[in-house]
């Protein structure tokens, strides 16, 4: 007699099927979380890599502005120290102009002319005086102009004196001339390796 097979097979076989894949969703599922969380932990390694090397840069940031800062104080520290030089540099070049002035003043003032007043701003001399004549002052424009220290003598004014002092000196007189350094130093510059030839 034939066999007949009457427990539910096909019910059997669902089942097993179904089992194989939840086991596999399962599977799936922490397979996929593993993969997640090595990946996370890869990017965080990376994150906090980089977070370390940015404050390693940041430090070296820091200290580079400090260089910086020193470097800017020193600059200022270098450019007071050269505009001191410089300002000593020039006292000391015109120590003697004002000696040498007042030499070549003395020899260029002809016979009856008097000075009462001198002053000087910055390279331009003012010369106040008294005078027997009008061709005295101008043989002391002439004698001014010859010599090398001064350039460019204009007269201001000859008047008769307001109030003369003596009656031999009746004008006053004023002349402006401008002082030339360049000339000087040229010179000084030119003759220092003869003398020493």
């Amino acid at each position: 007699m034939a066999r007949i097979n009457l427990l539910p097979w096909r019910e059997e076989a669902r089942r097993e099927r179904q089992r194989q894949f939840l086991y596999s969703l399962m599977g799936t599922l922490v397979l996929g979380a593993i993969l997640v969380l090595m990946v996370g932990l890869f990017f965080d390694q990376r994150i906090s890599h980089q977070e370390a090397r940015n404050q390693q840069i940041q430090l070296e940031i820091n200290r580079l502005e400090q260089r910086i800062a020193r470097i800017r104080e020193l600059e200022a520290t270098r450019n007071r120290l050269l505009s001191r030089k410089q300002i000593i540099e020039s006292l000391q070049a015109s120590r003697s102009l004002t000696v040498e002035l007042l030499d070549k003043l003395a020899k260029t003032i002809p016979v009856g002319i008097t000075l009462t007043n001198v002053r000087q701003q910055g390279v331009v001399l003012t010369l106040l005086g008294s005078s027997q004549s009008n061709a005295r002052v101008s043989a002391y424009l002439q004698s001014l102009d010859g010599m090398d220290l001064f350039v460019k003598p204009e007269l201001q004014y000859v008047r008769a004196a307001q109030d003369p002092a003596s009656a031999v000196e009746t004008y006053e007189f004023a002349i402006r001339v401008r002082l030339d350094n360049t000339k000087k130093d040229t010179e000084k510059a030119g003759d220092t390796p003869a003398g020493a030839g």
